[in-house]
Parts: structure tokens; sequence; C-alpha cells
């Protein structure tokens, strides 16, 4: 290969020496030096075995492979190949092999030893991706324990080196200095008037087609923001293509080739375009500054990908794919000041994902501890704690060890929700295929969310019915899951994957998020999920009537998410699906003064159903009765005036007596409640018979017959006068009290009493007006009667009113 007069070819000596001398190395060379594609060539020699590139993204791994084979002069696949999820291109005659991040950590968990491998070279670790430091992490636990001839080689324009040689054992760190052309960075902050990032970024390339040469590469945030910008760009006299990570191979070596005369390229793209990558005929960048980012947020246990501003690194990155091929220039469309105070580097993933994945991998590997091994920055122990209390839902763990469920999940390289899903949905598997495979690729339907239904299901019917259509499904989409798929059922020895059924959806979603089972409550569209917090569909979407959903795609708010992508399943099968899971409470409660017996099932913070009774006699029934009668006192109970003086009399000869009669005060009762009543509600089974209860028979037994007899003679309930008459006894002042007109005493001579105590006469007039309280008869005959009568006798002269009565 001949010399490429790119930067890097001048340290590749030292590098050389590096690797020879201490087994490890850390390049850092600015975008367009070449350590890509030059690095791995010119080691090649060097090098015993193979040589095993890591880059993070498909489109990336391809480009690097086809750009060195082509430096070789031969075609992939010989010397030099790839690896992607989806595809390969190697052969025994390789010697560099470019893989995906992910195909490494499948390869070291079947082949610890990396047999064969000699280097492993990781690049642009500036990202920061999690499969990047999980990769990281196994390969120096490989190189302590099995293989201390392993070489390892950290690469990147814009990493902070001294961590990374750090880890790596102190690494040498090698500089290549120098950019192999000057960018002109122009600053352009939006306006008022062109605030929409949309309406920026196009009037930004229509400027930059009139002001410079060459094609363009614009930067995007994601998908939905490129084709705005292509819509706004449609008449512009430019050729103007998409790059993005959904689209199929062709489309994106489309993106990537040069542009045809006499017309220029504008390439819309997202952070896909930039490192590790060279889109033909470059020379001018339009970078809006922001990206898609994963964020972890552990109240809703969802990942998501969020708008961000770039970093200070990233923008560098950015800027640079502007002068690889010569000058070039760079529009960045936000202000210098705005660009002091971004971040100088990319948050590490491992700090902002879910990180179930990693766990699942981890105990694959043998290490209940990320403390265990060698991290850039380990794993935050809350987000671990969560990963692995996941696992265990799932069942990929049990007291602290791979189940074989595990073992299966961890071969699958899918997010360990799906891949439980796949291992165990039985006889629903081609279905639960289907379904993953919707889930972890790009969504087929597309558009407003309010106009794409929510059924996963029709996904399904898009994927396996060749004659069914949807208006919001895009074709080219639907010919790539199905190859997804295809792979999928080869990795899990499925060879059918035309025996599906999609009404089938929610019940298999279940066995992937447990936890997202939802269940609607009052108008369509509204669920409650087990989590115990709301979500929502659009009241028109097909689905927003269905009793249960199980919700596979929420936006990620914490409150009242959207259901972006769920299955509907029956209450049967959430009874069979989640009967271990589901809590049955019983309560006796109280509605209004109806006691009602009160089951209700949960699940998580879900209330199933609720379903009141009247309860059955029994002591909880006793134990709620008389917690009412106590909340609301003894007046609550059903006093009658047999009951209410029955209770007067007892008091008055417990004032009196003492202990020797028991205290029937509220307090009183209210203390032995349990004692006097309790025992008279064991067949009661609601407040309208305690209503109903007989007080004056229930006192009466409490105190015995021979307690009742001696309360007769002591406190008798009636005074019978000399005309036969009986009263009745007031027993609630200090002496018994009887109220009668002063006619019907004529002839008493001395003073009633009860027991010793004198009878306090409450006198009264014909009109049964008092005329006068006495507890001496005699002395009022002798006294003041003799001024009562004249009183009296003037009022009532037709009453007899002697002198002598």
């Amino acid at each position: 290969m001949q010399d490429t007069g790119l930067p890097v070819e001048e340290v590749t000596d030292d590098l050389r020496r590096a690797l020879a001398d201490q087994g490890s190395a850390v390049v850092v060379a600015p975008p367009g030096s070449g350590k890509t594609t030059v690095v791995p060539l010119r080691l090649m020699d060097t090098v015993p075995g193979k040589t095993v590139v890591l880059e993070p993204r498909r489109l990336a791994t391809r480009a690097a492979a086809r750009r060195m084979a082509a430096l070789l002069g031969e075609p992939v696949g010989r010397r030099i190949g790839y690896v992607t999820r989806h595809d390969r291109a190697t052969s025994s005659a390789t010697q560099v092999e470019v893989v995906t991040e992910g195909i490494l950590t499948r390869r070291l968990q079947s082949d610890p030893d990396l047999n064969g491998t000699s280097l492993v070279i990781f690049d642009e670790v500036h990202e920061r991706n999690l499969q990047t430091d999980l990769g990281l992490a196994l390969t120096l636990d490989v190189r302590g324990q099995l293989r201390p001839d392993l070489q390892v080689m950290a690469m990147s324009a814009t990493v902070d080196a001294g961590p990374i040689a750090r880890l790596l054992g102190g690494a040498a760190v090698i500089t290549a200095s120098g950019r192999p052309h000057e960018v002109d960075v122009r600053w352009d902050p939006p306006t008022p008037r062109s605030r929409h990032l949309e309406q920026h970024v196009a009037a930004v390339v229509n400027r930059a087609l009139a002001e410079t040469e060459g094609d363009i590469l614009v930067f995007l945030p994601g998908m939905a923001e490129i084709r705005r910008v292509s819509d706004r760009l449609t008449g512009v006299l430019a050729d103007v293509r998409i790059l993005h990570g959904s689209l199929s191979t062709e489309e994106q070596d489309l993106a990537l080739a040069p542009s045809e005369a006499p017309f220029r390229k504008v390439v819309l793209a997202t952070d896909i375009a930039e490192s590790s990558l060279t889109v033909e005929g470059v020379s001018v960048v339009v970078d809006s500054g922001m990206a898609r980012a994963p964020r972890f947020d552990k109240r809703t246990g969802m990942t998501r990908l969020q708008t961000v501003p770039i970093s200070r690194a990233s923008a560098d990155q950015r800027a640079g794919r502007a002068g690889r091929l010569g000058p070039g220039v760079a529009y960045r469309l936000w202000s210098k000041m705005e660009h002091a105070a971004r971040r100088p580097h990319i948050d590490p993933e491992i700090g902002q994902v879910d990180l179930a994945g990693l766990a699942l991998e981890l105990f694959a590997w043998g290490v209940s501890e990320p403390s265990k091994l060698q991290w850039l920055d380990p794993p935050p122990k809350a987000a671990w704690s969560e990963a692995v209390e996941l696992l265990e839902a799932l069942g990929a763990i049990e007291d602290g060890h791979l189940t074989a469920s595990g073992h299966q999940m961890a071969a699958l390289p899918l997010h360990p929700r799906l891949a439980r899903m796949v291992t165990d949905a039985g006889a629903d598997q081609p279905l639960a295929v289907w379904l993953a495979t919707v889930i972890d690729e790009r969504d087929p339907m597309r558009g407003p969310p309010d106009d794409v239904p929510v059924d996963a299901a029709l996904r399904v019917r898009l994927l396996t019915d060749r004659t069914f259509r949807h208006p919001a499904a895009a074709v080219g989409a639907l010919h790539r899951l199905r190859d997804v798929a295809s792979d999928l059922a080869r990795r899990v020895r499925l060879d059918d994957l035309t025996e599906v059924d999609p009404e089938r959806t929610g019940a298999v979603l279940a066995l992937a998020f447990p936890d997202r089972l939802a269940l609607r409550r009052g108008s369509p569209g509204r669920f409650q999920l087990r989590t115990g917090t709301t979500a929502f569909m659009s009241a028109a979407d097909p689905l927003a009537t269905e009793e249960f959903v199980v919700a596979a795609d929420l936006d990620g708010r914490r409150k009242d998410a959207r259901i972006r992508l769920a299955g509907a399943i029956a209450r049967e099968e959430v009874a069979e699906r989640f009967a271990r899971q589901v809590d049955k409470s019983r309560v006796l409660t109280w509605e209004g003064d109806r006691l009602v017996d009160r089951t209700q099932r949960r699940l998580g913070g879900m209330v199933l159903d609720i379903t009141d009774r009247r309860p059955e006699p029994g002591e909880a029934t006793v134990a709620a009765l008389m917690d009412r009668i106590r909340s609301r006192g003894v007046d609550s109970l059903p006093w009658t005036r047999a009951a209410t003086d029955l209770r007067q009399r007892v008091a008055h000869l417990h004032a009196r007596a003492g202990e020797e009669w028991p205290d029937w005060s509220d307090d009183g009762l209210m203390a032995t409640l349990d004692e006097w009543l309790a025992p008279y509600l064991v067949a009661a089974t609601g407040w309208d018979e305690v209503e109903g209860i007989d007080l004056i028979s229930i006192l009466r037994d409490r105190l015995g017959q021979h307690r009742v007899r001696e309360l007769d003679r002591a406190a008798p309930t009636h005074l019978t006068l000399p005309s036969g008459r009986r009263v009745r006894l007031d027993y609630t002042r200090d002496n018994p009290t009887v109220s009668v007109r002063v006619q019907e005493v004529f002839g008493v001579e001395e003073t009633p009493t009860v027991g010793d105590q004198p009878v306090t006469m409450v006198l009264l007039s014909p009109a049964g007006r008092p005329i006068q309280i006495t507890s001496d008869l005699a002395g009022f005959w002798k006294g003041s009667w003799q001024e009562v009568r004249k009183e009296m006798a003037g009022r009532y002269p037709k009453h007899s009113w002697p002198e002598h009565p």
C-alpha cells in the first residue's frame, strides 16, 4: 500500500513500538487524519493474528472496511472484512475484521480467549457508547486473566486520553497532529424570524449553496427533522439525499457516493456521519448543534431518545468532516457564547441509559458485581440495582446467578425484555419474533401520533400478510424488518414464521413488559399502569376501548405518558399470566351507614377489580361495628326511654355506693364496650342490626337477676301517690325526683323516700308549672304553703286550695 499522505502515517512507527513494548496504546488524531482506515493496515505486517476493529455503527463498519479494502486494491471479504448483526463479508484470508460493538461482546461470551485475534482496536471511544465501555471492560478482563499477549488500542479524535491510557495500564498516548485542511467555522445562530430549527437549517443550506463550493453535509437530530428539512429544500438546484441508520444499505450507500455533475449533493444526516465515515465530495458542513441521546428515567423504567445540545468535542468532529478533501466551511447554528457553555465531551451512556442489557452480559460473563471489572466509568449503583431487579422479574437471574432462561436470553442480540419474550413464548414464538423485530427496529408505521394506530398487531399483520396494507406503513421498512425477523428466527432455530395469531399480541408482549400492563379507567383511551401512573392514547384509536393493554412503547413522561405501541390482552389472560403476582385484599369498610365486605384485587399499583357484599357474621364484623360505635359514641346506640331510665337508676346508685354498682356513664360504658355489648353482635352483619338491638335486655342481663331485684328495691322506677297513680322517678339529679300536681299530694304529710333518700318533689300548678321544689313536704305545708295557696286560689279559683291539705 502506498503512503496516503495522511497525518497518522507519521506516527505508525511509534505505534508499533508502543504495542510491542506495552501491548496497548491510545491514538489521538483529528478527523480525516486516517486513523480508522490507515492504522489497521499499517499494523497488518506486525500483528501476528487477526486485528478486530470496533466501530459504533453498522454504516461506519461497512464503510471503513470498504475503504481499507480499496486502499489495498481488493474487494471486501478477503484480507479486509466486516461483520454486523445482519450482514457480514469475511473469509479465511481476513486479517482485519471491522465489527460493530455488539459483535465483539457476543464473540467474547462464546470465545473468551479470542482465539486467533491479536489486536483489538476500539475506534471512536470518545462516543462512550454503552457497548464500547462493556466491550473494553470484558477485553481487559480477558487480557488480565487469559490472554496477557492480547494487544488493545483505543482511538479517537477528541477523547481525553488520560483516563483511557490509565485504564489500559499506563498506555502510551500517540498524537497525530494537524488537520489535513483548514475549516472556516461560521457562527449562524437563529434569529426571531427563523426560530424553528428546520426553517433555519433550510435557510442556511440555501445560503451555503450560494456562498460555497462542494457538497454539503447537514447534521440534524433525527429522521423527523431530516424529512422536514428535505421538504423545505424541494426545488433547490442540488441532489438532496438522506443518511440515517434506519435506511437500507443501498440507500445509505447512495448518500455516501459522490454527486453527479452538474448537481451538488446535500446530505441530510444524523450523528451517524459524525465519525469513522467519509461522505464523498463534502467540503461544507451545516451543523444544527443537536443530537438524539438516550436518557433513562428510573421512575418510568424507560430509556428514551431525547434531543440535546451536542458537546464541543462533537462539534469539532462534525466540523472536521468539511476538511477531509480540502479547505472547508462549517456553519454552526448557535453562538460562540453558547458554544463556550456547552459540555466539553459527550456524557457516557453508562450513566444515562437502562443497564439491563449490560447486567445480563455481566451475569453471563460470570460477574455479579461490576466492581470486579475495570471501567472508564463504573455503572451507577442505583441503575445497576434496578437492572438486576428487572432481570429477576424476567426470570433471568435467581440467587445471584443466571438461570437456564437467562442463558438463553443472553445468547440473543436483544434487550433482556425482548429476549425473554422470544425465548419463553412457547407456541407463540413466531409472533414473539415479529414483535421483537418491530420493537427493536424502527416502527414501519409513521405519522402524527393521533393518526398512527397504537396496535402492535397491525404491524405484525403488515409483515406477515402480504395482502394487508395500511396508509401509515413505510413499504421499504417492511422489507428490511422481514429480513431482520428471519435472522432472529434463525438464531432461535425457528423454521416457520407464518403461523402467527396477531390477536395474541398483548399476551406475548406481557412476557417482555409485565410491568406495563395497563387497565382502562373511565373514558376511552385513559389507562392506569401497574406502577400506578396514568397513560393515554387517542380516544379514537381502535385499542382505546379495550379493558387491558400491554404498553410496549411509551413516550417517557412520568405522568400521563402517551402510549405509542401496545397490544390488547383479555381479562382471562391477565388472570392467568399474572396469577402469582395479584394481591388479593379483603377489608370491611363503611359506605355511609352500610358496612361492606370489600374484596380488592391489585396488580402493583393497579386495581383490577373491587367486589362489595354484605359481611358475614364473625369477629371481623363485630370489630368493625365496635369501632364504629367507638367513633360515634354511646349515644349512637338505640336508647329507648326504658333503657335510658335503667342506665340512670344504676348511675344514681353507682354515685351513692361506688363500685357496688357498675359505672354506666358514657366513659364507663365505652371502656367496657367489648364486655357488655360485643357478645350480642356476634350474629350481626351491619349497622341496621345494631340499631335493632334491645339495650334494656342487654343491660339487665349485665346486672343479673339478683342485682335487678336489688335495683328495683333501691331505685324503683315509679312512686305511687295516694290517688294510686304511679309517677316516674327521675334519677338524673342528686336525689330521686318526681313532678306532680300539688293536689295529688294532698294528704301526704311526710316526704316520700327511695331507699334512705327523700324524694325531691317538683310541685306543679294546674297548668303544669312548678310552684315549689322541696324535699321537705311537711315543712312546706307548715311554711310557705299559705302564700302559695293564696296566689293559686286567685289564679285557679275553680280548684280546691285547702288551708290544711
